[in-house]
């Protein structure tokens, strides 16, 4: 709000400094009541203090001025100011109106025009007209970053049939009033309270109590106690999350039916590349209503119209220019310590689609979770990357309504009382931490957890084609011996006996793709995923027991989690007896060591590891009976807490189908061993049942 023009100007009761006076004894006077100053008396302030200002500017810079003219104009207009202070002193809610970058409204602006004209002055041709609309800002993106941009044609089409996404421009940023803070640096005391200020008391924001009845998980699904109350705190009103929940306590599942609750659809989830999948299936399992839509590369099969869009961090930067405009009215970041280095574009990049989807909601108050179980990798200063994605931080300084929380407490940081009061108003404003030593009564004792992955480069391409010429191989042969009329038997039996013969010539081949060679390509091509969830896992929670069944799988996750400085020991087939002993009891023993990298098959019987109660399988077995002793390793007795195993599942290739088969056959061996009868050519080896399997599929799609 510049003004250009000049003034006439006197010591006498003409201008502008004695209507200034005049207004604020009326503003004053108001204050005086006792009572709250109203909408008019406080754009009178507002205009007041701003013309204040500007008049002290321009008096400083008049050179037509003598010095006692100057003087005498300046004690006049701090006449004016110490009455602001004192009607602010009456009535604190105005103090926020003295900051000097307060934006102001069409009726300030008009006000501040009409009195500027009433004291003679010469007032910009601009300063004339008052815009009441405010013009939508131009998204400007860096030229490196606008080269890459991409625009799906779905999207276009879903742009084209919501003219009702159009951003909402009143502005939201409400300043609390500043008493007793006003002069203090508050984020280093903030991120002090959680060192000094814990008093050991949990993390948690209070939770409301679990209603009598779940209603909110979909049939045959069931939500735990500590899950339904997450979902209650949303649906009575909260909005901004910071889910700590450690892993494997369905902090997924609890965003998705957040949403649900809020109506935050669409709902955009930035995710790592290895759960990006998983994210896909929890959708339909949980909200089976809605659609999810993952977007890979340039989103060439993005659906625009589904409900929960998910992008994984490596790939945003594409496509920051239309999910800007998609008005999406809830944002989730899983594993979100990612973004913990605020210079790091992949920072940049989530905190500004943040702002856009809270300044386009209609009530500034998106739903915004920040989903991770490690808040803190290296200090205690990672915490403000996600306190400003979820709008509890503004830059170095605490949101409105966090000062308010801290006003609220009566206490400063030079009072040792302030740190744990602090600590406890940041946690009201939305952190949620529960461990599984916490819901442990909830919690199944054991429990395998399918995390699927996507292959999406040359490696997972090479294996589906590789899984497609074994297709090809097994529909040519079964045509072939179906027009042998020697043959004598069903169509089942036929495929029986093609899939059986390909087993037989894989055992004997010493070169070639055959099902055991694409199953340990499918290994090899998840170990980098695989680790990487370890290695989160293992800042998370703790020691994790990591599964390779290949050798060059587990020497690929030992480099992985050296280049990452997690210590581990390596447990072998090829090892002497006192050489595992110890490896074994340096897990269980040395806080140093997070992860025991173990050979499914040596490692799956008679070791110990229950210092840990996560393990990870990153390749799968050829029976249940290898899945199950490798996760009773940790599973053992003595073991305090519910063992959780994640098992790393290669999306649309033929490990899905092996994860299937393995799951039945465990069903299976636990009928046979309560003396239940069960279908005799279940007895088949996984192997033989995933070549059918491959082999229907190629007949059903002739």
């Amino acid at each position: 709000m510049s003004r250009t023009g000049t003034r006439r100007h006197g010591l006498d009761n003409s201008g502008l400094i004695p209507i200034l006076a005049r207004k604020v004894r009326e503003v004053e006077a108001k204050a005086a009541t006792g009572k709250k100053v109203g909408p008019t008396n406080r754009t009178k302030f507002q205009v007041i203090a701003f013309l204040v200002r500007e008049e002290h500017q321009r008096i400083k810079s008049d050179q037509t001025l003598t010095d006692r003219d100057r003087n005498e104009q300046i004690k006049r207009l701090d006449g004016v100011a110490q009455i602001l202070a004192k009607t602010a002193a009456r009535d604190t809610s105005l103090i926020a109106l003295l900051e000097v970058d307060h934006a102001t409204s069409p009726v300030a602006q008009k006000m501040r025009r009409d009195w500027l004209l009433e004291s003679g002055a010469d007032v910009a041709p601009d300063d004339l007209i008052i815009t009441t609309e405010k013009t939508k800002p131009e998204a400007t993106l860096a030229p490196e970053l606008a080269e890459k941009q991409v625009l799906p044609v779905s999207v276009k089409a879903r742009l084209r049939s919501n003219p009702f996404l159009a951003p909402v421009y009143e502005s939201h940023a409400t300043q609390a009033p500043v008493v007793r803070l006003a002069s203090w640096e508050l984020l280093g005391p903030l991120f002090k309270s959680f060192e000094t200020g814990a008093g050991g008391g949990s993390a948690c924001m209070p939770m409301p109590p679990v209603p009598r009845y779940d209603r909110y998980s979909p049939k045959p699904l069931e939500l735990m106690p500590h899950q339904i109350q997450f979902i209650e705190s949303v649906r009575t009103g909260h909005r901004t999350f910071l889910l700590a929940d450690e892993p494997g306590l369905g902090k997924t599942a609890q965003s998705l039916l957040a949403a649900s609750v809020a109506g935050a659809f669409p709902l955009l989830a930035i995710v790592p590349n290895v759960v990006k999948m998983n994210w896909a299936r929890e959708v339909e399992q949980w909200i089976p209503g809605r659609r999810a839509t993952v977007i890979h590369g340039d989103g060439a099969d993005v659906d625009a119209f589904a409900d929960v869009f998910v992008v994984n961090y490596e790939v945003l930067d594409r496509h920051l220019g239309w999910i800007a405009q998609m008005g999406f009215k809830g944002m989730v970041v899983d594993e979100a310590h990612f973004i913990k280095n605020l210079g790091s574009q992949r920072s940049k990049h989530v905190l500004a689609l943040a702002k856009e989807i809270v300044d386009n909601a209609p009530d500034h108050n998106p739903l915004r979770i920040a989903l991770t179980g490690t808040p803190l990798i290296n200090d205690i200063d990672d915490f403000r990357a996600i306190w400003m994605f979820l709008g509890w931080i503004d830059g170095d300084r605490p949101s409105a309504e966090l000062l308010r929380r801290l006003e609220s407490t009566g206490t400063t940081p030079a009072d040792k009382e302030f740190y744990p009061a602090a600590r406890e108003a940041v946690i009201d404003m939305g952190i949620v931490r529960r461990r599984k030593i916490d819901v442990a009564k909830d919690l199944p004792a054991k429990r395998v957890v399918d995390l699927p992955v996507e292959l999406d480069d040359e490696f997972g391409a090479s294996i589906r084609a590789a899984e497609a010429e074994l297709a090809k191989r097994l529909l040519t042969r079964f045509e072939r011996l179906s027009t042998n009329t020697s043959f004598r038997g069903s169509t089942r039996d036929l495929i029986r006996a093609v899939a059986q013969q390909e087993i037989d010539e894989s055992k004997n081949q010493s070169a070639g793709e055959n099902i055991f060679t694409m199953v340990r390509k499918i290994g090899q091509a998840k170990a980098g995923l695989a680790s990487d969830y370890a290695a989160q896992l293992a800042r998370s929670v703790g020691k994790v027991v990591f599964f390779a069944k290949h050798i060059d799988v587990m020497d690929a996750a030992e480099r992985a989690f050296a280049a990452q400085g997690l210590e581990f020991v390596s447990i072998r087939g090829d090892q002497s007896t006192p050489a595992r002993q110890q490896a074994i009891d340096a897990f269980n023993n040395d806080e140093r060591v997070s992860v025991a990298v173990c050979s499914l098959t040596a490692a799956g019987v008679g070791v110990n590891l229950q210092a840990s109660s996560n393990v990870v399988l990153a390749e799968l077995s050829w029976t249940s009976a290898e899945q199950t002793q490798a996760i009773d390793r940790v599973h053992r007795i003595g073991q305090e807490m519910p063992v959780t195993a994640w098992r790393i599942i290669a999306a649309q290739t033929l490990d899905g189908k092996i994860a299937e088969l393995i799951d039945n056959k465990q069903g299976l061996a636990a009928r046979a061993l309560e003396g239940e009868a069960f279908d005799p050519t279940s007895q088949d080896s996984v192997q033989l049942e995933a070549l059918i399997d491959i082999l229907t599929r190629a007949i059903d799609a002739r």
